[in-house]
């Protein structure tokens, strides 16, 4: 998404088929997302994750988020939330596209996409696979 800013740097990689960057803990092979900053990154390596996975659970974001942590646009549009478990990596927290609450399914596969939430920004999701 040329010309669009990331909600946050560091969340996927600069790939024509971009995928998010985990953390894989040095002595344990732990693997978090995101990639942990600060002091806490010392102790983890940077990981491209699977672009790929499947639903573990789903809801619907039916209201606007309380302000802060939420940055999205004030004409608040409600929108699809789950967790995406990536295989032998992680599970991931994410935005759902490209489908409504009654065509989830528990294990339904999904797959990476970058979408734009805000004018001018963009976040991570996922969607059914085709």
């Amino acid at each position: 998404m040329s010309g669009v800013l990331p909600v946050a740097e560091g969340l996927w990689t600069d790939e024509a088929q971009p995928r998010l960057i985990g953390g894989r803990h040095g002595q344990t092979g732990e693997i978090v997302f995101p990639m942990p900053e600060g002091d806490a990154a010392q102790h983890y390596d940077p990981v491209p994750l699977s672009r790929t996975g499947t639903l573990w659970s789903w809801t619907s974001q039916d209201f606007r988020p309380k302000s802060p942590p939420y940055a999205g646009p004030e004409a608040f549009v409600p929108f699809l939330l789950g967790y995406v478990e990536l295989p032998g990596q992680v599970i991931v927290e994410t935005r759902i596209e490209g489908a409504n609450l009654a065509e989830l399914t528990l294990g339904m596969p999904m797959e990476l996409v970058l979408t734009e939430f805000a004018p001018g920004r963009t976040t991570f999701a996922f969607r059914p696979c085709a």
